[in-house]
């Protein structure tokens, strides 16, 4: 395999090797689950589906941890507001947040541990982190001894005199130096908490996926992933703990996806301009929002608007029309093909193959890699010009058409029996004709064009597409 990664913790292209033949390791940090997932986190997780469903389509068995973090001041928060639990804000944004993966296509991961399953692992780690001397406890908080971890800013590439610079005023004065970051922290009146040898309270944010990580996939990772806003500090206190303890590097491959615009501005909370996942599956096909995603590189911003999802609409569209078109000719297919023209197509076929894996190879190049798909496209659209077209060369179209959406996931997204009820809908309908029954054939059409399906008449009879 010829892969190349952008390292983040490097800054350049590196080719990829994993640490076991044949296996990879893959920790992908999850939602804090105390609220919908917005379109922000969507990117991530749609981005890192599709690198597993390749390193998948590349003969790799690929462990996939995505953790929640399901205890959390913001759980906290939110239990007040609607005069709750903790565990059952956790509980009812856990479900939300797999019925809207589901929505988009997205593979369920291997594993999705919760922080709150895992509160032997982290208070032993941190203990682990205590006796190195790596950490210290003052007010029942326990700090991470920045000092000790001389590496600390290498994946953000800040150094220690630029992040102590960067320190706000009115540091928490129980830190020995402002940079260091809490493990633990002591429980306020009323608050979940869970016994440790430091008092009762509960993690910091970055050790749990430390505790975790480690727990479930070694060591040392493969691949270690996230929002680039996770550089600094989540995943750079990451490394400091975790290497602090094992004396080995955290992850081999450090990736991290751009942030996304909303129409040209960047999303946040105090410009009120998110939009959530729930409410996007409400007005965007599946297909659409996943294609978006996949439409810029995954290290670039992306803008998300009316404009850039109508384009992204009018995209997938073709590329449905073209697999339907296909699928509907193979019925009325000769079984005998012309050699020499199938041959031909299948050297340009292989050569689109070809492309396909070039662009996915060279940091997941998405946008190139869809660029290869339209080839398809364009390749299907001749051939289906031709009044008589084999099996076979419909088949091999087909099958590209499949592959490549192994590892994109945009057909799979449009629900395949809906084919079937069209077809028996497009059969009644001509028997309604037959029989002069002219009223129930244009309920059928009409039925038709609601769902987005239009009837055109061919000189090999009726056959649909969608809008």
């Amino acid at each position: 395999m010829s892969l190349r990664i952008y390292n983040t913790l490097t800054r350049e292209k590196e080719i990829f090797q994993s640490l076991e033949p044949g296996k990879v390791k893959m920790y992908v940090c999850g939602p804090t689950v105390y609220d919908y997932i917005h379109i922000g986190n969507a990117r991530p997780a749609i981005f890192f589906d599709v690198v597993r469903r390749y390193l998948e389509s590349s003969d790799y068995e690929v462990n996939y941890v995505v953790n929640f973090t399901d205890v959390d001041d913001k759980l906290i928060r939110k239990a007040e507001q609607l005069g709750t639990t903790v565990p059952e804000v956790a509980e009812r944004f856990i479900q939300a947040f797999n019925a809207n993966i589901d929505g988009l296509g997205i593979h369920k991961a291997t594993l999705n541990p919760r922080v709150t399953d895992h509160m032997d692992e982290i208070i032993a780690f941190i203990q682990s982190l205590v006796d190195g001397g790596h950490a210290y406890e003052n007010g029942g908080d326990v700090f991470f001894r920045t000092s000790t971890f001389p590496d600390y800013g290498k994946l953000s590439h800040q150094n220690m005199d630029e992040l102590q610079l960067g320190i706000r005023i009115g540091v928490d004065e129980r830190k020995e130096s402002g940079q260091d970051f809490v493990l633990w922290k002591a429980a306020k009146p009323g608050e979940i908490k869970w016994d440790s040898p430091w008092g009762a309270g509960r993690p910091g944010w970055h050790i749990e996926c430390s505790a975790m990580a480690r727990k479930y996939l070694g060591d040392t990772l493969d691949i270690h992933g996230g929002g680039h806003d996770l550089q600094f500090p989540h995943h750079e206190c990451e490394i400091a703990q975790s290497e602090s303890v094992t004396g080995k590097p955290l992850a081999n491959y450090w990736m991290h996806n751009g942030y996304i615009n909303i129409n040209n501005e960047k999303m946040s909370k105090s410009l009120g301009n998110g939009i959530t996942v729930q409410e996007m599956l409400t007005r965007i096909k599946p297909a659409v929002i996943r294609y978006f995603m996949l439409s810029a590189h995954y290290r670039s911003p992306l803008n998300f608007s009316d404009e850039t999802i109508a384009q992204a609409e009018n995209s997938v569209e073709r590329i449905l029309n073209s697999v339907s078109n296909v699928k509907h000719r193979l019925s009325l297919a000769v079984s005998e093909p012309d050699a020499a023209a199938l041959d031909q197509l299948k050297e340009r076929v292989a050569a689109i193959r070809e492309q396909f894996k070039a662009k996915m190879d060279d940091d997941f190049n998405t946008p190139d890699a869809i660029t290869a798909m339209f080839e398809l496209v364009s390749e299907a659209n001749l051939l289906l010009q031709r009044p008589v077209v084999s099996q076979a060369e419909l088949e091999l179209l087909l099958t590209a058409f499949q592959d490549f959406d192994r590892v994109l996931g945009l057909l799979e997204t449009v629900d395949e029996l809906l084919d079937a009820d069209i077809d028996a809908l497009i059969v009644q309908r001509t028997e309604a004709r037959t029989n002069k029954d002219w009223k129930r054939a244009d309920e059928i059409r009409d039925q038709l064009s609601a769902l987005g399906i239009v009837l055109e008449d061919t000189p090999q009879g009726i056959r649909w597409r969608r809008k």
